[in-house]
C-alpha cells in the first residue's frame, strides 16, 4: 500500500512577518497540503487560531494534538489526516522532558516547552500505520539529543504493543548529521533524504521566506524498517504568489 505523508512547519503567526504573517498565507498553506497529495500531514508551530484556519481549508482533513503548554495553550505538533483514508484508533501528546506526561516542563537547557503528537489509524484497506511528530529545540544539542532519544524510546514501545509501520516527521533543527538523528540511526530508521546521493543535493529546508536551496535540511521524515520510502521531494513552489512558510514542506510517498 502507497501513501503519501508530509512534514511542514507552518511557521507560527507573528505580526512582525508584516507581508508573510499568518492571515496572508493561510489559504497558500492549505494549497501546498493539497497539491501534495498527502493523506497525513505533520504540521508544527501551529496555534489554535492557526490549525482552525488551516481545518477551514481542509474539510477532507481532521486534526489530533495539543498544544504544548496543554490543551489549547502554546504551540502544537498537530497531525491531520484525511477522514476519507484513515479511521483514527488512538493518539496522545508527550512532552520532551523528564516529566513527559507535564505539559510545558522544561528539561535539559531547553528554551521552550517541546512536545511530540502520535496517532495510529487504519487505511481504507484495514492497514495499521503509526505517526510521530515533533518541534525539537532550536538552541540546545542536549535538548536535542535526549528527546529524539524519548521519541525512539516511544516509538519503539508502540511498535512493541500494536505492532505495524511508523513514520516520524518533524522539524529537528539540525542538520543531517547532528545530535538528532544517531537515535534513529541504532533503531533502524531510515530517512527521505538516505536515497538522494550526492549527485542529488538535498539542499535548505528553511529559507526565511527568501526562497533557494543553499543549505541544509531540517526538516524531515523517517520510517521504521518495515517501511520502504519510494519517493521524496522539497516543495519550493509559491502559492497565491507567495511562500506558505518560512520552511518548504517535506513529501514522501511510503508503502508498507
Amino acid at each position: 500500500m502507497v501513501r503519501t505523508v508530509m512534514t511542514f512547519n507552518l511557521r507560527v503567526d507573528v505580526a512582525s512577518d508584516g507581508p508573510n504573517a499568518w492571515p496572508h498565507r493561510a489559504r497558500a498553506a492549505a494549497q501546498a497540503v493539497l497539491a501534495s497529495g498527502a493523506d497525513i500531514v505533520c504540521t508544527q508551530e501551529g496555534t489554535l487560531s492557526m490549525l482552525r484556519e488551516l481545518e477551514a481549508e481542509l474539510p477532507a482533513f481532521r486534526r489530533v494534538g495539543d498544544g504544548r503548554l496543554g490543551g489549547q495553550e502554546g504551540e502544537y505538533t498537530a497531525i491531520f489526516y484525511r477522514s476519507d483514508v484513515w479511521t483514527l484508533l488512538d493518539s496522545g501528546n508527550f512532552g520532551l522532558s523528564e516529566f513527559p506526561e507535564k505539559p510545558g516542563f522544561l528539561s535539559w537547557d531547553t528554551s521552550y516547552p517541546r512536545m511530540c503528537t502520535w496517532l495510529t489509524a487504519t487505511d481504507d484497506r484495514g492497514r495499521r500505520l503509526t505517526v510521530f511528530n515533533t518541534h525539537l529545540d532550536h538552541i540546545s544539542e542536549e535538548a536535542r539529543r535526549c528527546g529524539m532519544a524519548l521519541i525512539v524510546e516511544r516509538m519503539e514501545a508502540r511498535r512493541a504493543q500494536s505492532g505495524g509501520p511508523i513514520v516520524l516527521g518533524g522539524d529537528f533543527n539540525c542538520g543531517p548529521d547532528r545530535e538528532a538523528h544517531p537515535p534513529l540511526r541504532r533503531a533502524g530508521y531510515a530517512s527521505v533524504y538516505d536515497g538522494w546521493g550526492a549527485e542529488h543535493s538535498v539542499g535548505a529546508t528553511f529559507h526565511n521566506f527568501q526562497g533557494g536551496v543553499e543549505g541544509e535540511p531540517i526538516d524531515y521524515l523517517y520510517a521504521s524498517p518495515d517501511v520502504r520510502i519510494r519517493s521524496a521531494r522539497i516543495d519550493r513552489d509559491r502559492y497565491d504568489g507567495r511562500y506558505p512558510s518560512d520552511h518548504y514542506p517535506v513529501i514522501a510517498e511510503i508503502e508498507y
